[in-house]
């Protein structure tokens, strides 16, 4: 008996790495799982379906359900097939973990139209796409009158949160899903859906494209690896379980055995001018009241290699 049996979940991007230990995980406690890769590079280019194949193998031999699927995510029509698939073949829909992404790394001087293009489209949009698809084919089942109690878990990262240099394309858009998460919790609500998103901080194809990053996250031999993407999926399984249904628009950092509570903008300082417009020289004035307490400028903390 898992926490999850008689579920269905769709996985995006799970073929390798931290999608595959989702996928595989979710598979352990009994949801049956749709694994969807198209098999691209860390670019995104090309395509490698078997991706998909091997890891609904291994769901197989371990006793489970899964089914692959290749669609593109962040195609209206690829993301609508995706949840049509999985309704029609396992007859509903309960779990949806996007996780699908790639990176195009360059300086914001040098970054490409394409670049920038490529990488809000797979993760920004393919997060919504799917999002939509999903929230509309549950908001459907609820108004019809049935007990909706649906996971959706999306994927940020720590460069979203607090900035990677080099990374303008990916902060944005993972900023964005962190953002949408919180939307969409409060949207979905009432149709009995929580929406929550995990920033990983895991070892990965795409943090290898960070220097020195391979070096810095190996575990010493012997110990417990902090740094392997297969951490991160019990806090994914544990936020699609029904244990979970009071947690929602929450955003989590994962790291090891760390499950870190985010939260977002906050109240630093408070300067007012009485009822009265400012000027720019009084703000002048002002300056060292309104950053009291905390560096200016490009000082910004950064967690760790968090893609």
């Amino acid at each position: 008996m898992g926490l999850l049996d008689g579920k269905v979940a769709i996985v995006t991007g799970a073929g390798r790495g931290i999608g595959r230990g989702e996928a595989l995980l979710l598979a352990s406690e009994g949801a049956r799982v749709v694994v969807n890769d198209m098999g691209a590079s860390r670019e995104g280019d090309g395509a490698d379906t078997t991706v998909a194949d091997e890891v609904v193998a291994e769901i197989t031999a371990a006793g489970g359900e899964g089914l692959a699927n290749a669609d593109d995510v962040a195609d209206w029509d690829g993301a609508q097939r995706l949840v049509t698939q999985a309704v029609e073949v396992f007859g509903r829909l309960d779990i949806l973990v996007n996780n699908a992404g790639i990176l195009r790394d360059a300086m914001s001087f040098n970054m490409t139209e394409q670049e920038w293009d490529a990488v809000i489209r797979v993760h920004l949009k393919g997060h919504f796409a799917m999002c939509k698809f999903a929230g509309a084919h549950w908001r459907e089942r609820s108004k019809a009158g049935e007990d909706v109690r649906a996971r959706i878990i999306n994927t940020a990262s720590e460069s979203g949160l607090f900035g990677m240099v080099g990374q303008s394309n990916y902060t944005a858009a993972k900023a964005g899903i962190a953002s949408m998460t919180i939307v969409l919790a409060r949207e979905l609500e009432k149709y009995g859906v929580t929406v929550n998103v995990v920033a990983p901080r895991a070892r990965t194809r795409l943090t290898a494209t960070v220097g020195g990053a391979d070096d810095f996250m190996q575990a010493p031999e012997g110990t417990f690896d902090a740094w392997h993407p297969d951490n991160i999926a019990p806090v994914v399984g544990f936020l699609a379980s029904d244990e979970a249904a009071d947690v929602s628009g929450q955003v989590f950092v994962v790291w090891g055995d760390h499950v870190y509570v985010m939260r977002g903008w906050t109240l630093v300082n408070d300067v007012a001018r009485g009822g009265q417009r400012w000027t720019v020289g009084q703000l002048v004035e002002r300056k060292a009241e309104l950053f009291a307490g905390f560096e200016r400028g490009s000082k910004i903390p950064q967690m760790g290699f968090g893609l």
